[in-house]
Parts: C-alpha cells; sequence; structure tokens
C-alpha cells in the first residue's frame, strides 16, 4: 500500500461510520477536489487507482465520480479522463444582451485602467472582506469588430490577485478566468448573479455611445472556487435596448 493510499483510507475512516460508504467517500473526494488537489488541466487519477487507494470496490468509487459529475463538480473528456470542472462562464453574460456579431466569437477586452484601492462596502461584504480592504479594481471595455457593447468594473482581492495587478497588460487577454487560473492558481468554480437597470452616467455613455441618463442593464456577478471563497466581483453594463431576458418554464 502506497503513502497515498494509506492517508486516503485515513481520511475515510476519520469519517462517521454511520453513513453508507458511498457518501463518506464522496464527502473524502469533495474536500480534495474542492481544496485544489487537482486543476482543470490535470485528470484525475483512473478509477481504478483511485478505487485502491480508498480501498473500495470499482462500482463504489465509479458511482461517487458520476454523482460529481451529474453534480457538476467533475466533468469527463472522452478520451482523455475526469477532471475538475471549469464553470463555463464566457457566454453568460451574452445571454442577455444581444449583438449582430455575436455567433461564437470571443468579444475583445480591453482594460482602460487598472489600480488598487479600497474595496466599497458592497464589494467587501460581497468578498468577504472588512470595508476598506485593498483591492485590484480593473475597469474594461468589451467590444465586437471595436463595437463596444459592456463596460466592466472588475474588483479582485489582495494579495491573491498581486500577479494579475503585477503583470503586463498585454498577457491579459480577452477571457479573465484562464488568467485567474494561470497567474493565480485560482479556478472559477460557480457564480451568482444579479440583475437591475440603471440610468447611464457621463463616462458609460461615452463608452457605450449612448446618452447619459439612457437606460443600462446592471448584472452583477460574484464569482466563487469550488472551495465557495468569493473572489470575484464583477459588475457589467450594457445597453437596455440590447437587453433580452428568456428563460424556459415547465
Amino acid at each position: 500500500m502506497t503513502a497515498s493510499s494509506g492517508n486516503a483510507r485515513e481520511a475515510l475512516a476519520a469519517l462517521d461510520p454511520r453513513l453508507p460508504l458511498h457518501a463518506r467517500l464522496r464527502e473524502a473526494l469533495t474536500t480534495r477536489l474542492r481544496g485544489g488537489e487537482w486543476t482543470p488541466s490535470e485528470p484525475l487519477p483512473a478509477e481504478s487507482e483511485l478505487a485502491q487507494d480508498y480501498g473500495v470496490s470499482l462500482g463504489t468509487m465509479r458511482r461517487v465520480l458520476t454523482e460529481l459529475v451529474d453534480e457538476g463538480l467533475l466533468e469527463r473528456r472522452q478520451g482523455s479522463g475526469t477532471y475538475l470542472r471549469r464553470m463555463q462562464a464566457q457566454n453568460s453574460l451574452f445571454r442577455f444582451f444581444r449583438h449582430h456579431r455575436q455567433g461564437d466569437a470571443v468579444p475583445t477586452g480591453r482594460i482602460l485602467t487598472r489600480e488598487t484601492r479600497p474595496a466599497p462596502a458592497e464589494v467587501a461584504r460581497a468578498l468577504g472582506k472588512r470595508t476598506g480592504t485593498k483591492a485590484l479594481r480593473l475597469h474594461r471595455l468589451r467590444s465586437y469588430d471595436d463595437e463596444p457593447f459592456l463596460v466592466e468594473d472588475i474588483w479582485l482581492p489582495l494579495p491573491a490577485f498581486a500577479p494579475v495587478r503585477d503583470v503586463e497588460l498585454t498577457e491579459i487577454g480577452d477571457l479573465l478566468y484562464p488568467v485567474y487560473e494561470q497567474l493565480c492558481g485560482l479556478v472559477i468554480g460557480s457564480a451568482d448573479e444579479e440583475l437591475w437597470v440603471e440610468l447611464a452616467d457621463a463616462e458609460v455613455a461615452e463608452l457605450l455611445g449612448c446618452a447619459p441618463g439612457e437606460p443600462v442593464v446592471v448584472v452583477e456577478r460574484v464569482a466563487r472556487t469550488h472551495a465557495g471563497d468569493p473572489v470575484e466581483v464583477r459588475r457589467s453594463r450594457g445597453l437596455a435596448s440590447t437587453f433580452r431576458y428568456r428563460v424556459e418554464i415547465r
């Protein structure tokens, strides 16, 4: 028995024995996954290897892994293996804001300003920080074919996101979550979004090419790691005239 097998079996044995074996195994694996032991870029060990490490049957291990896939914590990639799942957020806002060139293209993201400043009270609360705690603010414009459609204010806690503060802007691409993962080792696992309408101030109006006071829809997202820690507050503003909301109710 290897050291990893011994550790896995000890962790399993330490859980409440009144629980069924598959429930204890699920809890043990979930703890390791949420703790960042594996990343979305590397597959988990083979099912047979994991079953051997925990001293359980292959059928029990498969059952637990399938449950974690159904839950959205894991994903299976054909011919590659089972991986920690990345949240698929790149198209989230585009179900709200319609654009004639949308399709499958990724809009460009241009960071207009990057600064360290005290987080506003509501941002600090969302990040679980004290009011006035220093955070990194990215002010970003998103466009299709040089036509702006979203203005974003993104708040990131420090020092966790110091690498994003210090890297050259040319190294930050159009999608931020891969940057968080590559530079900071932080994987976004889930997010909550809230929507409301406000009137465009002079800066937002200039960036979106509308008149001050024109209605804009604000989408606020609080993104979390798989461990449930909030690590990003993002407010995206787009013209209300381009906003659409569709939901299927059964």
